[in-house]
């Protein structure tokens, strides 16, 4: 192939590419958050409608509150991750998660008692 025959392939493989480019981050913008769409999500259980669920900064009950989750009006709870220590009880683990509540994400620590499993929205 020639050096004049070379311009208008790279011209057209460029405008293909460009294409294909512009068609995936399309399909990327549409598809839907992982951290919030399907399994992995939680849902706030067993405490008192006037006293909302404390979300810590570290898997420990005297570790700083970041962030406070009412019964039935906390946001998106997704986890991220196993709840520690594995060789304790099941409720008395505590669980990472990302609490989403409308333009506002906090990450932190609940106490695995208090929640259960949920879909995410």
């Amino acid at each position: 192939m020639t050096t004049t025959a070379r311009v208008p392939f790279m011209a057209a493989l460029g405008v293909r590419l460009s294409a294909l480019l512009a068609a995936l981050v399309v399909v990327a913008a549409a598809a839907p958050a992982w951290a919030t769409s399907g399994p992995g999500c939680l849902v706030v259980i067993g405490v008192a409608p006037d006293d909302p669920l404390n979300l810590r900064a570290k898997p420990d009950a005297g570790a700083p509150v970041v962030d406070v989750l009412p019964l039935g009006r906390h946001g998106i709870l997704h986890q991220d991750g196993p709840c520690v220590p594995r060789s304790a009880a099941p409720g008395s683990r505590w669980c990472p998660v990302t609490h989403y509540n409308g333009d506002r994400t906090t990450h932190g620590w609940l106490k695995a008692r208090y929640v259960r499993p949920s879909d995410c929205p």
